[in-house]
C-alpha cells in the first residue's frame, strides 16, 4: 500500500497546534503536507466541540495568554478572542480563596489589609520553617514564596493530587513561576495578551488547513505503517511521543494523564465561576469547570460542568504532563541525541520535546521551525 499518493513534501504527524501551523505556513510557500493524526478531531488537546451553545474544551481549560504580539497576530488571523480573563476560586474544604496568590487571598487567609502586612506574614512563616538555602524541591520552594498557611491549604494536597507524588519529590522549577501579587488583582495571569475564541478552538485549524495543498486523514495511526511512512515521506514533522518513536528503546518517559467527567445542567449557572480547584488531598478531582462562564453563550437554561481528574500514565492513557525530574531529564537526552541524528524528521511540540509549554510557545516553537526551515 502506498502513503505518499500526491507527491507530499511533508508527512506531519499530530494536527495540533505545532503541526497544523506547520502545514499552514508551508502550503503558503507551495509545499503540500498530509497531515495524519491518531484522534478524531483537529487541534490536538486545544479540542473543543458545542454542545447546548456552549464551547466545550475537550482535555481541559484552554485560556489563551501571552506577550508575544508577533503569536497573538497569528492567531488572530484565525478567529477572535472574547477578552476573557481567568480569575480562579480555590475550596479547600468548603473554605473559598482566590488565585493566583493575592491581596484578596492573603486577607482571606490571615485577615491582612496592607502589602506590608502580607509581606511581613510570609516572611515570618518561611523563618519559622528554617528555610535557609536554596529550595531543593517544590515544598521549600512554595514555603519560600508564599508561607506555610498557604502552600498547605491551597498547594500542597492539589499538587500532589495533579502528579502523583509527594511535594517534597517534585522539583523546585514546576512552581517557580508562581504568581504572588501584593495587590488585589484576581487576574491568573500576568500577560498583555489573554482570551478564549468565540467559537472555540477547532475552527481555528479548520481554518488553517484549508488549502488544496493539505491533506487531513483522521483516525490514523502513524505507528501501524511507521516504516512505510519513513521510507516514502522526504521529510517528516513528528509532534507525537519522542519515547514511542524511537520503540521505548532506552525505557519510558513518564508522564501524568487525566481524564474528564462532564455532566449537563439543567440550570443558568451551577457553581458561579469559570473554573474552581479543589486543593483538599480527600478530592479526587483537582478541578471542576463550568464552560459557559468562559464565554457567555449558552443556551437559556443549560450550564455543564467538567470535572478534572489526574491519574498514572500507561500506554492505554494520553500523555498530559511530562514529568521532567532528573531521572526523566536523563533519558529525555538520550531520545533527543536519537532525535538530532535524524535528518528526514523534525521533533516538535509537547510529546516530541518532552516539555510542558504554554499554547503561545508552540505557536512561536512552530513558526520559528518554519523559518529555519524555508530560510
Amino acid at each position: 500500500m502506498k502513503f505518499n499518493t500526491k507527491n507530499y513534501d511533508y508527512l506531519i504527524v499530530g494536527a495540533g497546534p505545532y503541526g497544523s501551523v506547520f502545514a499552514h505556513e508551508a502550503s503558503k510557500r507551495g509545499k503540500r503536507s498530509l497531515i495524519i493524526e491518531r484522534r478524531k478531531m483537529l487541534g490536538g488537546n486545544m479540542a473543543t466541540h458545542k454542545e447546548h451553545g456552549i464551547n466545550v474544551h475537550d482535555f481541559g481549560a484552554h485560556i489563551f495568554h501571552t506577550d508575544n504580539k508577533e503569536v497573538w497576530d497569528y492567531v488572530n488571523q484565525f478567529t477572535e478572542f472574547n477578552g476573557y480573563i481567568n480569575q480562579v476560586v480555590a475550596n479547600y474544604k468548603g473554605e473559598l480563596y482566590n488565585l493566583p496568590f493575592n491581596m484578596n487571598t492573603f486577607y482571606q487567609m490571615w485577615g491582612v489589609r496592607t502589602p506590608e502586612e502580607a509581606a511581613t506574614k510570609i516572611e515570618e512563616q518561611r523563618k519559622a520553617a528554617g528555610l535557609t538555602s536554596a529550595p531543593r524541591n517544590l515544598e521549600e520552594q512554595a514555603i519560600s514564596l508564599i508561607g506555610t498557611d498557604i502552600y498547605n491549604k491551597l498547594i500542597k494536597g492539589y499538587t500532589e493530587k495533579q502528579w502523583g507524588r509527594k511535594a517534597t519529590e517534585l522539583p523546585s522549577f514546576i512552581i517557580r513561576r508562581l504568581p504572588v501579587r501584593y495587590v488585589f488583582d484576581n487576574n491568573y495571569f500576568n500577560h498583555r495578551y489573554q482570551g478564549v475564541p468565540v467559537d472555540g478552538y477547532t475552527p481555528i485549524f479548520e481554518k488553517m488547513l484549508d488549502s488544496d495543498l493539505i491533506d487531513v486523514q483522521l483516525n490514523t495511526d502513524f505507528f501501524a505503517n511507521k516504516y512505510a511512512y519513513l521510507e516514502e515521506f522526504p521529510r517528516v514533522i513528528y509532534t507525537g511521543m519522542i519515547d514511542q518513536f524511537f520503540d521505548y528503546k532506552y525505557g519510558e518517559l513518564e508522564y501524568r494523564s487525566v481524564r474528564f467527567e462532564s455532566k449537563v445542567f439543567e440550570v443558568n449557572n451551577k457553581q458561579g465561576n469559570a473554573v474552581i480547584n479543589y486543593t483538599d488531598a480527600e478530592t479526587p478531582y483537582t478541578r471542576i469547570m463550568e464552560w459557559r462562564h468562559f464565554d457567555k453563550h449558552a443556551d437559556d437554561g443549560y450550564t455543564i460542568l467538567t470535572k478534572e481528574y489526574p491519574q498514572d500514565w500507561d500506554r492505554s492513557k494520553e500523555a498530559y504532563y511530562p514529568i521532567n525530574d532528573e531521572k526523566n531529564s536523563k533519558l529525555f537526552r538520550k531520545y533527543h541525541k536519537e532525535a538530532d541524528a535524524l535528518e528526514k524528521v523534525l521533533f516538535g511540540g509537547r510529546l516530541g520535546n518532552y516539555q510542558y509549554y504554554d499554547m503561545d510557545q508552540v505557536f512561536n516553537a512552530a513558526l520559528k521551525a518554519v523559518e529555519r526551515e524555508f530560510k
